[in-house]
């Protein structure tokens, strides 16, 4: 497993990566979807800002408050989840989850909110990593596919995430140049 400082730099990279692809995008190809089933762009930069602020550095920081009484110390982790931390990625498919109200994300309200949201999570990401080793890897939180994950997994699983939806992007690019 690579470290968390390693991590945090090739996180850091990639969200230069999106904020780049940001300064080369407007808002109304942020808003522009191909299907009612496929997000838009700027709603899959929601969905990243969001799932790290709000899941993935929330489930860290369970894993630090050991008082929980949520944390899974003898759950393990899913055949997928054993996978994807040993792979280091999720694998290259598109991961599909029914449209719902509390996933499907809402549209973007601004340019300078996804900024800004990208910037906090970095922030977020930077304050957290010296942190995820003052833990008991026992000390563990359930991801509904992946299985029980501690705070130094969580901490890879954002970066890992952050990775895969390049592929998303990629594609939802290519829709806006037809």
């Amino acid at each position: 497993m690579r470290s968390t400082t390693e991590v945090l730099t090739s996180f850091e990279t990639a969200v230069e990566r999106y904020l780049a692809e940001l300064n080369k995008l407007d808002m109304s190809s942020l808003y522009k979807k191909q299907s009612e089933e496929e997000w838009s762009i700027g709603q899959m930069y929601v969905h990243l800002i969001q799932s790290a602020l709000f899941l993935h550095l929330h489930n860290i920081e369970q894993c630090l408050s050991s008082e929980d009484s949520t944390l899974n110390s003898g759950e393990e982790k899913t055949e997928l989840g054993r996978q994807v931390f040993e792979l280091g990625q999720f694998p290259p498919v598109p991961i599909k989850v029914p449209a719902s109200p509390q996933y499907t994300p809402q549209p973007p309200e601004s340019m300078e909110s996804l900024i800004d949201g990208l910037h906090m999570v970095v922030d977020r990401m930077r304050s957290t990593e010296p942190l995820v080793y003052q833990v008991s890897v026992n000390n563990k939180i359930h991801h509904p596919r992946l299985g029980a994950l501690n705070a130094q997994e969580w901490f890879l699983l954002i970066e890992m995430h952050y990775r895969h939806h390049f592929l998303q992007l990629d594609r939802l690019k290519s829709n806006l140049e037809m």
